[in-house]
């Protein structure tokens, strides 16, 4: 046949998610800076809007092309390399915020910020900080936790494909992960400190912000694969989504541990 298939590799259809979802990005950024001067939220949440919009049909029409065999070895080495150099473009991404914390912590400003002091005071005068060996403590367990049970659900799948303890695990690993969403916010609501104001505070609700974000993600990555796994997805030759979510999941462990003994321990 002059149009059969002799090659491992899948060779993408025409599709309007890249270009529906640049546009979407483009209208939200737009939009984030009414938001930001005046509050007027309304571009900002349409784009926002669109942007989910998009991702759900991008990646609904990659899950598509796995159940229809489309996801050969090859296929899945390159969606593999793909999650990795994604997950090392986050880790440069938490460099930036662990870079300011400790340029400030082993250099500190004088109170006019005008020049770094040799017998500086770090925190900054007048910042109680949080004691790490109670709730920080308590929810780097709880992620610990977490990761152990995403991990018991991969290996559930892989190595004995267990369906009954994939699941288990997926659900064990999302429940803890609301959990210490939910000890952050409560631990937020008690900071002695704010975020403007002091540098301190700037560094820390950042580096510590920004982690609780992508804990958000990646419990609504597991939950999609809970989803997914409920419904028959996921064999032990292919599971590259379960794989990146499990990936992602102990990349923000480890973000955590990081972020744990230098922030909450060594810098208070």
């Amino acid at each position: 046949m002059a149009h059969a298939k002799n090659h491992d590799y899948h060779i993408l259809p025409a599709s309007i998610w890249p270009f529906f979802s640049a546009v979407a990005a483009f209208v939200m950024l737009f939009g984030a800076v009414p938001f930001m001067k005046t509050g007027n939220f309304w571009i900002f949440l349409v784009g926002l809007i669109a942007t989910l919009y998009g991702m759900y049909g991008w990646w609904s029409d990659v899950v598509a092309e796995a159940n229809e065999g489309d996801h050969t070895p090859v296929v899945r080495i390159g969606l593999r390399y793909g999650v990795i150099m994604f997950i090392m473009s986050e880790i440069m991404f938490f460099v930036a915020w662990f870079w300011t914390f400790f340029k400030h912590a082993l250099y500190p400003m004088d109170p006019a910020g005008q020049s770094p002091l040799v017998d500086g005071v770090w925190p900054p005068a007048g910042i109680e900080t949080f004691d790490p060996w109670h709730l920080p403590l308590i929810n780097t367990l709880i992620l610990l936790c977490s990761g152990a049970a995403c991990t018991w659900a991969h290996h559930a799948l892989v190595h004995e494909n267990n369906r009954k303890d994939l699941i288990n695990g997926l659900a064990i690993s999302i429940g803890l992960g609301i959990l210490f969403t939910f000890f952050q916010a409560y631990e937020y609501s008690h900071a002695a400190f704010g975020f403007s104001g002091n540098i301190y505070g700037a560094s820390f609700f950042m580096a510590t912000g920004f982690h609780g974000f992508h804990v958000i993600i990646g419990t609504i990555f597991l939950a999609v694969c809970l989803i997914r796994a409920v419904n028959g997805a996921f064999t032990p030759e292919q599971h590259v989504g379960l794989e990146a979510a499990a990936w992602y999941w102990h990349f923000v462990d480890v973000v955590w541990l990081f972020l744990f003994a230098s922030i909450y321990v060594w810098g208070q």
